[in-house]
């Protein structure tokens, strides 16, 4: 496969990746090596991902996690497989798996025969949990959200509810890729390898440390988002003239003073119920009725207008699919065109960076179903 001219400016250029993921989690960890210049290698069991012929929500599994990545049918569990995959691994950088417990040990792939394989490569292993006494349980994104509190705090009290997205695969696969990156400038210090492990349980931990620490501090139970006392008076979804519901963060009481002037409401300001955020807090459901009744006398247009003209925080209610046309996404070049597996095209986000002189991308879509397999004992050999 010839490089694209700008593959040079990535910085992650000549980094050869073995990927052995399925679903979200092994998947996300090689598409975000791979956008920033990985040459990331996806191996497929026979007859493809299952995740190509996924429907309903998980029919954008592969679609969007499997970008500029090359693939092959590899079936490593056969003898020929088997020497085709540590052919592979005796060159590469970095091994990336999330295989159920076990799975690559069995199949003669383990940590530490590919490391006396290859000393330099980086043997990356994403599981549900770390080595301990959950260490051999299958989980899954859901599973650890109900474990973790973080379903506990997204719904409301007594129902607990998943976030929106598969929102610890996709940072447990970003913290593997962390994890990659300092492994690999470590390499260049010591010139050696290394095994690095993430967790599934612990990805959901780490994101409920805001509510230990306030647990910790309060000496009290935590109380679901949704039932929270806010830190702050104005924190609320409203609806204008024209029913959009908007969300308004009020955080300081320079936003409240700025609030008061682009919306025309001085008497409001002047109360001294309100001076203060403490005080707004105290006195909340009055000054959320006059609020409501001013947000719904006004167009969202006008909403929009005068909040940015008061630079205060807000944002109406989008459905995803309102990221198609987004304006600054648009404007950013925050999306990239990527061919879909039916053929069609479809705006997806890249990623949520930009690095000075690096075009962080899409120079290659989601790679199509691999013939069967067929004897690759080299880099060099596998077609893109």
């Amino acid at each position: 496969m010839s490089a694209p001219p700008d593959l040079d400016r990535l910085p992650l250029r000549g980094i050869r990746v073995v990927e052995f993921g399925h679903t979200i989690l092994g998947p996300c960890c090689g598409m975000v090596l791979a956008d920033l210049g990985a040459d990331v290698l996806k191996i497929e069991p026979p007859g493809g991902d299952p995740t190509r012929r996924l429907r309903g929500f998980g029919s954008g599994y592969f679609a969007f996690f499997n970008r500029n990545k090359r693939s092959l049918i590899v079936d490593y569990k056969t003898s020929q497989g088997l020497l085709q995959a540590k052919t592979l691994l005796a060159d590469a950088d970095v091994l990336i798996e999330n295989m159920a417990p076990g799975a690559l040990e069995r199949a003669g792939l383990g940590e530490a025969a590919m490391r006396a394989l290859n000393p330099r490569l980086i043997y990356c292993s994403l599981k549900g949990f770390l080595p301990g006494p959950y260490g051999n349980r299958v989980a899954l994104d859901e599973v650890v959200q109900m474990m973790s509190g973080l379903a506990y705090m997204t719904g409301p009290p007594g129902t607990p509810l998943r976030a929106g997205t598969s929102i610890t695969d996709i940072l447990g696969g970003v913290f593997g890729a962390v994890g990659i990156l300092a492994a690999l400038r470590e390499r260049d210090r010591s010139g050696g390898g290394a095994l690095l492990e993430c967790g599934l349980f612990e990805t959901a931990a780490f994101l409920m440390g805001q509510h230990l620490a306030y647990a910790a501090t309060s000496r009290a139970p935590v109380s679901p988002m949704p039932a929270r006392v806010s830190a702050w008076a104005v924190y609320e979804i409203f609806e204008s003239a024209d029913a959009q519901p908007i969300f308004i963060g009020i955080t300081s009481d320079a936003h409240w003073q700025r609030f008061c002037e682009a919306f025309d409401c001085p008497l409001l300001y002047a109360d001294e119920r309100y001076a203060t955020n403490a005080s707004r807090i105290d006195a909340r459901p009055d000054l959320l009725k006059s609020l409501t009744g001013i947000f719904s006398g006004l167009s969202a247009h006008e909403i929009t207008r005068r909040c940015e003209s008061a630079t205060i925080p807000f944002a109406f209610v989008a459905r995803p699919e309102a990221l198609f046309t987004d304006p600054h996404l648009q404007a950013t070049g925050g999306l990239a065109a990527t061919r879909m597996p039916d053929g069609s095209m479809a705006e997806l986000p890249k990623l949520p960076l930009r690095l000075e002189g690096a075009p962080l991308g899409l120079r290659c879509p989601p790679p199509p179903l691999p013939a069967a397999a067929a004897p690759t004992y080299a880099w060099e050999e596998v077609k893109p």
